[in-house]
């Protein structure tokens, strides 16, 4: 039987997974009670609405993969192996959750984000926050990079945002072919957007 004491967590853990599983319009609030054991009463206890909730849940999610993001992209780390890092993570991830339910997930702050992006105004400030703060993790490794001289950056966030937009997009594909292959080759994409001096590419691996 779920504590009460922890049921807010297990609402927004269910909240977050039946999202990123099927859909933000097709995930029902009795649908995250069930996945969550809890009773309705419990969840308008502690949320008035299921974009309230959605909203909670995504920032949970991004505060759970805060430290992760920080370790990758540390500034101790030279700046394109951040890169490599991070593009690792990735796939190694939605390979993982690839096995478990048969299919590629993708980013969940973008899937949400472009389905309600014209329909919940609650939610979709909290992607358009949660994305800028994944942007700056590119800013600050494309800034470094330029200042190292292994490539050219006259406008950093410029590039890091073409670099970044380029990333969702094929995590975008990857998940509509259920490939995740078209992440493993990304590398060589980032090296052309990033205009990488080749002697200082990131790794292939």
């Amino acid at each position: 039987m779920p504590r009460v004491s922890d049921m807010k967590e297990r609402l927004m853990d269910a909240a977050m997974d039946l999202i990123w599983e099927n859909s933000y319009g097709a995930t029902s609030v009795d649908a995250i009670c069930e996945r969550a054991g809890a009773k309705k009463g419990s969840f308008y206890y502690f949320f008035k609405s299921k974009s309230e909730l959605a909203a909670a849940a995504l920032e949970d999610c991004w505060n759970k993969k805060k430290a992760e993001m920080d370790s990758i992209f540390s500034p101790t780390v030279p700046p394109l192996e951040r890169f490599d890092r991070y593009f690792n993570f990735v796939h190694d991830r939605l390979a993982e959750v690839q096995k478990k339910c048969g299919s590629i997930l993708g980013c969940p702050f973008i899937s949400v984000g472009s389905e309600v992006s014209t329909q919940d105004q609650i939610v979709r400030e909290t992607i358009d926050r949660i994305m800028d703060r994944k942007l700056n993790y590119f800013v600050s490794a494309v800034r470094d990079a330029a200042a190292e001289g292994v490539i050219d950056a006259p406008d950093p966030v410029a590039k890091a945002r073409a670099l970044f937009s380029c990333y969702q997009g094929m995590m975008a594909q990857a998940r509509i072919q259920n490939d995740i292959e078209l992440l493993r080759g990304f590398k060589e994409v980032a090296i052309e957007v990033l205009g990488v001096k080749r002697t200082s590419a990131m790794s292939s691996s």
